[in-house]
């Protein structure tokens, strides 16, 4: 019997399969390490930072100049200060050159003895070298110090051994526990030292050297450099391989192995070896305080602890799935970015300070928000979570009011503000004054809003299990629909006249030679919104005009001719054409995607929702290396069983939860591959994880390496950018809920 059912299944599963509805594959939602900076600023006009350490009490130490300090307050995004520690108040009186975790507890060096305030401040070896400022602990309270030129092996204060490097300066010690011994970096050296025997040997000669230490459960010495850094393997007792300098920085300030992986400071940030030899770098305020690492080591609850010139960055590593992190965006979304009801930016910050600031109207508001409502429609019909509902309606309010503010029928305003205040508001000449008193409008309303209307309203007709918020949905698809039809397929604005890019009509759009994106773009979008116009109000207005689009005018061949003919306009163009074809148009590929909702969904029939899946696939392939979540995971719902997902994903789990705009800089790294300048506007061979590049949109460039100016003055909201795909994801059964 269980062979019969199992040859069943097998039969069933093939006949599932050769009627193209194979299972789409699914990541099972199991909790990850999350990775988020707790910074820690210091003044550095009061204290220069020199080492940092942490104990088995969770209590985090550092060591400056002017004393012992330690952190005070401090958690993410709300960062803490640096100040000094008089918590042991007699310390202050001892000259404290080094400041080392040994056993898990604080430990001191000064001009006279090794200490310690554990295990009841009984250790306390004196030494003889009062300049020494290099200390490394061994077994059984020994230690090995130096003044950078004498070395003393110590312990219960007897000097066990003194000696020198031959022809080099000291500037680091390290201990290997295996086997009793302790290394010895010199600025072109590395010797090491048995506590047995007490013989110094050298093991390396090179030059450059800045730092060290022992890895890979002490089998190998990794020494940084100037310029990289090499590994010496202790049981060959040789180099092993070259100098590393495909690394983000090769100047190496630091090196500390924490938890199983190699940290690496350097005077531009820090990073961290990953398998195969790629590296995940933390560069600029959303990490660090500063980007010149002068420390590092192992934090409380397995954290790393980065310090640099400015103060600590504490990165920490929280066990969380998908949905965790999904429960942080949308309190981050809610708490500060709704704005009347729209998914809003918040700038004009004083240095990431969240306190600060304001919400800014924009002209995608529209746009924007049809996102962030997108994704809490699909939050609802995967969850029915009742405050996914509440946010709907609030999002929907906002929506719907952009075609009350203004006086043209059917037309949607990008945006509202209250009035009074225009000259606080960018963009003043697009602004109207409202019927509707004490309000003002902004005019002007691109495609994107209206492709972006369409879709949320259509997801919200389709999914959303109220009544009258599908009403409402409806009555605005109609509205606007009804407005483009009448005005022979342009947007009209209140001076009646097209709006800039509101413009679907034949003469418009097949005025572009066929390599011009936009002439594929608005035929692709203006059918997508009429088949939806259909769908939902079953008039045969938006069928007819749809049909006619298609077969008279070529709008059907405009949509499937595919995305490798795009390119520059010719050399006989005219000057708008080869104005909007002169690279690669992220805007268009984000106005394409969410306009295939509509396009695939609501297809007129069968032959045409082949024909639309072969036009998003194609469109898919060529976006494939930005590994781009939301476009990975809208290309899902044609069905298709490959649509990255572990890229999708890769997204997901990647993107910082640090939204605010601090300075980025990767073109300098040596560890990627740049390219030539090309249409396509791709910089790299291979795009970045979202944690080491700018925040930005689905409209912006994946392969953005660099952002300055404006350090830490704006807040990204998640609504859009991150709520979107994962809600999509997990409303189209890609992604699961969490699994324990």
């Amino acid at each position: 019997m269980r062979k019969s059912l199992s040859l069943f299944q097998t039969v069933l599963a093939i006949i599932s399969c050769v009627s193209n509805i194979c299972a789409q594959p699914v990541y099972k939602d199991k909790p990850y390490q999350q990775d988020y900076s707790i910074k820690y600023y210091s003044d550095s006009t009061k204290a220069q930072l020199m080492q940092v350490s942490s104990d088995r009490n969770g209590n985090i130490q550092i060591l400056a100049k002017e004393g012992l300090q330690h952190t005070y307050d401090g958690q993410f995004l709300y960062p803490g200060k640096i100040v000094p520690d008089d918590s042991y108040r007699f310390l202050k009186y001892k000259k404290i050159s080094a400041l080392k975790s040994y056993e898990n507890q604080f430990t001191y060096l000064t001009d006279s003895v090794v200490l310690s305030n554990a295990w009841a401040g009984t250790l306390f070896s004196k030494h003889s070298l009062p300049k020494a400022n290099i200390m490394a602990g061994g077994r059984d309270q020994t230690f090995l110090i130096s003044d950078g030129q004498s070395l003393q092996l110590i312990k219960d204060s007897q000097n066990l051994w003194s000696g020198k490097l031959t022809d080099d300066d000291v500037i680091a010690v390290a201990f290997q526990s295996a086997v009793d011994q302790f290394w010895i970096l010199g600025k072109k050296s590395l010797y090491s030292i048995s506590v047995k025997d007490k013989k110094l040997t050298k093991r390396l000669d090179g030059a450059g050297f800045t730092c060290f230490d022992l890895t890979s459960k002490e089998s190998n010495v990794i020494i940084g450099t100037t310029d990289g850094y090499l590994t010496f393997n202790i049981a060959s007792g040789k180099q092993a391989g070259l100098v590393n300098r495909k690394l983000p920085v090769n100047n190496i300030t630091a090196i500390k192995e924490v938890n199983g992986k190699i940290w690496f400071g350097s005077n531009e940030g820090a990073f961290a070896l990953r398998p195969y030899g790629k590296f995940d770098y933390y560069y600029g305020e959303r990490w660090l305080p500063g980007n010149h690492v002068m420390d590092i080591a192992a934090g409380p609850n397995k954290s790393v602890l980065i310090l640099t010139t400015k103060g600590l960055g504490q990165i920490v590593f929280k066990s969380m799935t998908l949905e965790d992190k999904a429960m942080l965006y949308e309190d981050q979304v809610r708490q500060r970015h709704i704005r009347n009801g729209f998914n809003a930016a918040l700038v004009k910050m004083d240095h990431g300070n969240l306190s600060t600031g304001y919400m800014e109207d924009s002209d995608n508001d529209g746009l924007w928000t049809s996102m962030y409502l997108g994704g809490e429609i699909f939050r609802y019909a995967a969850t029915k979570s009742p405050e996914a509902l509440a946010n709907c309606r609030d999002a929907m309010d906002a929506m719907e009011r952009l075609y009350t503010v203004n006086p043209v029928p059917g037309f949607p305003a990008r945006s509202f503000e209250r009035s009074g205040h225009l000259k606080e508001l960018h963009d003043t000449e697009r602004w109207q004054h409202s019927p509707e008193k004490e309000w003002d409008w902004k005019s002007t309303t691109s495609s994107d809003e209206v492709i972006g209307h369409i879709f949320a309203f259509g997801a919200m007709a389709e999914l959303v299990d109220d009544p009258l918020l599908k009403k409402r949905s409806i009555a605005l698809i109609d509205t606007v629909m009804s407005h483009i039809l009448k005005n022979d397929m342009y947007l009209i604005d209140f001076d009646g006249k097209p709006t800039m890019w509101g413009k679907w009509n034949p003469e418009y759009v097949n005025s572009f030679p066929i390599n011009v994106g936009d002439r594929k773009l608005n035929s692709s979008n203006i059918i997508g919104m009429l088949q939806t116009a259909y769908h939902f109000t079953k008039k045969e207005k938006y069928k007819k005009k749809a049909f006619e689009l298609m077969t008279k005018y070529g709008y059907l061949e405009n949509m499937m001719r595919s995305m490798k003919v795009i390119g520059k306009a010719p050399a006989d163009a005219d000057e708008h054409a080869k104005h909007m074809s002169d690279g690669w148009n992220h805007s268009d590929d984000e106005m394409y995607f969410v306009g295939y909702w509509g396009l695939y969904r609501y297809a007129f029939n069968d032959t045409l929702k082949a024909k639309y899946k072969a036009q998003i696939i194609d469109h898919w392939q060529a976006e494939r290396p930005e590994k781009e979540g939301a476009w990975n995971i809208f290309t899902a719902l044609t069905g298709t069983q490959e649509f990255d997902l572990n890229e999708a994903v890769w997204y997901l789990r990647e993107h910082p939860l640090d939204l605010i705009d601090w300075v980025i800089k990767n073109s300098h790294r040596k560890d990627i591959e740049l390219l030539e300048p090309n249409f396509r506007k791709q910089t790299t061979k291979e795009v970045l994880p979202p944690d080491e590049r700018p925040v930005q949109r689905h409209n912006g460039n994946m392969f953005s390496l660099d952002r300055s100016g404006g350090n830490g003055t704006s807040e990204h909201s998640a609504g859009d950018i991150w709520l979107l795909p994962y809600w999509m994801g997990r409303y189209l059964g890609i992604i699961s809920g969490p699994q324990k």
